[in-house]
């Protein structure tokens, strides 16, 4: 990165960034912990000299938390697959229930939002359709930050809501279906395109908000590859050029994980279930009526405090779910 000219070009010069933010997301918490661990048998050899018994608590409270963050680098190594340290596509699509589950796919989008904060992972939004009369048909978010696709890929299924319905005039009960879909972000020599023979780009007007000029002009981009039928479309930018390269991108990704589903007949399973939104496909339950429960149907990890899993704290399904792909291996 110090060499002359490194900074010359933005978009050459992202990869070996992320690679960069990948690899101290390892070796930084890992220097850190070896140098906690120095200080805390310093100051347990003081504590016992002195027979200090409040330095002792001090030194059992940071052990404790020297030992969390042990548990945190040991979960990384299982985050060992060919794209888990890069970044990702993830996308929310309402499924069975109309009404009640556009609304339950921009809940989902909200929890996903905080976790993202919480994680300090950046996002952009590359495609939305909202719904009808509330919530949200599908929506897609380019998510960039050490690891984003090795923990969001443990999301990927369909996650299913049970709750006493906003929108029914006699309060009843109704289940509600969205699926999660997350593509790695890989390098496009990887996908083999031709671009001119196996491609239809269409392009049109952008809908929803963005200003008079998104709107009016034909900035919004759909590429269609022929071959395998694949979709992506792209109206995030007003710049068309901006929005076929984020577009292309898109397109490889998917490109890239129908090939893998090809190779690995499990994936492919997963891949095809995943098409049903609806009931008996869930990898996570939400209920909120008649009780208030998490369940991840994977894992059977269960969260009595569905609110805090709503407002973003999903890091224990997700560490769950790593160690039971793990035993499974």
């Amino acid at each position: 990165m110090s060499a002359t000219g490194f900074w010359d070009n933005s978009e050459s010069a992202q990869p070996v960034i992320a690679e960069l933010k990948a690899l101290k997301a390892v070796v930084v918490p890992v220097l850190e912990l070896n140098k906690q661990l120095e200080d805390l048998g310093t100051l347990h050899e003081l504590a016992v000299e002195a027979n200090s018994d409040e330095t002792l608590r001090e030194v059992a409270s940071e052990a404790a938390k020297a030992a969390e963050k042990l548990e945190r680098l040991e979960l990384c190594t299982l985050l060992s697959g060919p794209h888990d340290a890069g970044n990702c596509y993830f996308s929310i699509h309402a499924g069975a229930g109309g009404t009640e589950s556009c609304d339950w796919a921009e809940m989902l989008l909200r929890m996903y939002l905080r976790y993202f904060e919480h994680r300090g992972y950046s996002f952009q939004e590359v495609d939305r359709l909202d719904g009808e009369e509330a919530g949200i048909r599908s929506v897609s978010l380019h998510v960039t930050g050490p690891y984003a696709y090795g923990h969001l890929s443990c999301e990927r299924g369909v996650h299913r809501l049970v709750r006493i319905s906003p929108f029914d005039a006699q309060s009843r009960r109704h289940t509600s279906f969205a699926s999660v879909d997350v593509l790695p972000e890989p390098a496009e020599l990887e996908v083999h395109i031709d671009w001119d023979k196996d491609m239809r780009e269409d392009t049109y007007r952008s809908s929803g908000a963005g200003g008079q000029h998104v709107n009016k002009t034909s900035s919004a981009v759909r590429l269609t590859h022929l071959p395998t039928g694949i979709v992506v479309q792209c109206q995030n930018e007003r710049s068309q050029h901006k929005n076929r390269a984020e577009a292309r991108r898109m397109l490889v990704a998917k490109l890239y994980q129908y090939e893998q589903a090809k190779r690995d007949a499990e994936l492919a399973r997963m891949y095809s279930e995943k098409g049903e939104i609806a009931f008996g496909y869930q990898i996570r339950s939400y209920v909120l009526y008649p009780y208030r429960l998490v369940r991840d149907e994977r894992t059977d990890l269960k969260v009595a405090q569905a609110d805090k899993v709503l407002d973003g704290d999903i890091q224990p399904f997700i560490d769950s779910y790593l160690r039971h792909r793990a035993s499974g291996k």
